[in-house]
């Protein structure tokens, strides 16, 4: 048995055979449904339900707040449909659409980052061109190890890939890439994905705040608005445990430099010494602003850190459609962490 689901966007009816989600049953019929994790963690394909009931799969509440589930949103990922549906994908401001690659590479640089943050440097062999926008992400296949999902660490055009790879005590694939990765290995691409990135229409300040390895796809939203001579206010908050967590700290210091609109700012929740901020970095940016009235902002990094900052943010006055938001995710956590049970809609 299955039931009918219309796409209002792809003006098409498709069968979602009983148990499947909307979204896994909208690509399967080849529809391009907007997704990033497909685990109900990042938001990217929440969606109306015009008409139906579904029932909701496990999902955190930072992707879908219950305020927007009491107003007919879902996320089509972990939405599995209970009658015939019609559904809207919500429509993202400046709308950015790349073609979808499989690229095959290899590692042309590694460098330790930090004592925890690899930096993994890709020459793209076949598959090109790779086209993104700062901010979006890839999955990321290593010989032998599953595939995970890394931001662009680089700039749109650069011919050379960059991803930071963050050890986590269970991960097998941070493992190898600690480990065993080495200079030369095979190593598949396939992207772009996500909606956090980089809206260069809009004109009003910039709030950027990176945490951890979440440096990657915020300095390379950051290190494009640059490039681009955009001329607005940007602020860039970096947040880490202490000064051993740091890294291309120097360069961004050396960037707020030589650009009088950039403000670069490290905070040190645990220890550091005079010339740093401490204290949680969300804190740190609701003390420097009184309202962040024409902002937007882009948050990436541990996921409690993204809450915090995403719900200061609004306390503070934040539409929530100006928030771009990417939180980092373990393997483990997408399985268990700030989950919601079930529920029909």
């Amino acid at each position: 048995m299955s039931f009918k689901i219309r796409i209002i966007q792809a003006d098409r009816v498709i069968a979602a055979p009983r148990g499947v989600t909307i979204m896994a049953a909208a690509l399967d019929a080849g529809i391009d449904y907007p997704f990033g994790c497909q685990s109900g963690n990042c938001g990217a394909c929440k969606s109306r339900l015009v008409r139906g009931k579904v029932m909701m799969n496990e999902y955190s509440e930072f992707a879908l707040s219950n305020e927007e589930k009491a107003h007919g949103l879902i996320l089509a990922c972990r939405a599995v449909p209970l009658t015939d549906c019609e559904v809207a994908w919500l429509e993202v401001d400046d709308p950015i659409v790349h073609p979808r690659r499989r690229l095959d590479c290899r590692v042309r640089g590694l460098l330790d980052a930090t004592h925890d943050i690899r930096r993994v440097r890709l020459e793209i062999l076949s598959g090109g061109p790779f086209h993104f926008s700062a901010g979006q992400f890839a999955s990321v296949t290593f010989d032998g190890c599953p595939p995970r999902d890394y931001s662009m660490a680089n700039v749109p055009g650069d011919p050379t890939l960059e991803f930071h790879v963050r050890l986590t005590a269970s991960g097998a694939t941070s493992l190898h890439v600690a480990q065993h990765l080495r200079i030369g290995d095979s190593v598949r691409v396939e992207g772009p994905f996500g909606t956090s990135y980089l809206r260069e229409s809009h004109r009003g300040p910039i709030i950027a705040i990176a945490g951890g390895s979440g440096m990657a796809p915020i300095g390379s939203i950051v290190e494009h608005a640059l490039q681009s001579a955009l001329p607005q206010p940007i602020h860039l908050y970096f947040g880490v445990r202490t000064e051993h967590d740091l890294y291309l700290h120097q360069h961004f210091a050396a960037q707020a430099r030589c650009h009088a609109n950039f403000h670069f700012t490290p905070v040190l929740s645990e220890a550091g010494d005079a010339g740093h901020r401490r204290g949680p970095v969300h804190e740190a940016v609701a003390a420097d602003f009184d309202n962040f009235d024409g902002c937007k902002a882009y948050l990436a990094g541990p996921p409690v850190m993204v809450e915090a900052a995403s719900a200061m943010l609004e306390r503070r006055g934040m539409r929530r459609s100006d928030i771009h938001a990417d939180a980092f995710y373990t393997a483990a956590e997408m399985a268990s962490a700030g989950r919601k049970t079930g529920a029909e809609l």
